[in-house]
């Protein structure tokens, strides 16, 4: 049995994005994966984990680094595999499966293209270890640097799966937008 999102209010989770247990051994897979991947010829243009599939119409992110993002609203179908693209390259701490981060968030439903919640509606980051929160987060966030900006798309057995969550409908994809606040 899964436990199920507490929510304080509409936009504000007691307990982020906690609905999965830690699998090690995929998070230790991704790091290891992340790591090779950080390797290029190419200039380091990306070191963003793989994930990213050239059929899939990410949504589109725009805004300035320590201001709230603003997603375009996807369009097409939604991908069946976890999407991740970095924004903005961080040069700071590097996250761990094993870190507790402080994040800024914004979180789209991929279904109606609209905003679900947001940390920057109250200015506050949230904080929360990394092995506590949804399998899309565990394995999309590790190899990410604090000041890093990250969009996450995140098919829903890696997010919340068939059980709705407040305002979270079943079987959802999510786009969250990521700001790599501080590491510990």
């Amino acid at each position: 049995m899964r436990p199920r999102l507490a929510f304080t209010s509409p936009l504000s989770f007691r307990n982020p994005l906690s609905l999965r247990n830690s699998l090690a051994i995929p998070a230790l897979l991704l790091l290891v994966t992340s790591s090779l991947t950080a390797c290029s010829t190419d200039g380091g243009a990306s070191s963003a984990p793989s994930g990213n599939s050239s059929a899939v119409a990410l949504p589109s992110v725009s805004g300035a680094q320590g201001e709230a993002p603003t997603i375009g609203a996807p369009t097409g179908k939604a991908p069946t595999t976890l999407q991740i693209k970095d924004i903005f390259v961080g040069t700071g701490a590097e996250a761990l499966a094993t870190s507790t981060l402080t994040v800024h968030y914004t979180l789209m439903a991929w279904s109606t293209g609209q905003i679900v919640e947001s940390s920057w509606t109250n200015k506050t980051p949230a904080t929360f270890p990394l092995n506590q929160v949804i399998q899309g987060w565990q394995q999309g966030i590790p190899g990410m640097k604090v000041g890093g900006r990250r969009l996450l798309v995140i098919p829903p057995d890696l997010g919340y799966g068939n059980q709705a969550a407040g305002p979270i409908q079943a079987n959802e994809t999510l786009i969250f937008v990521v700001d790599l606040v501080a590491v510990s």
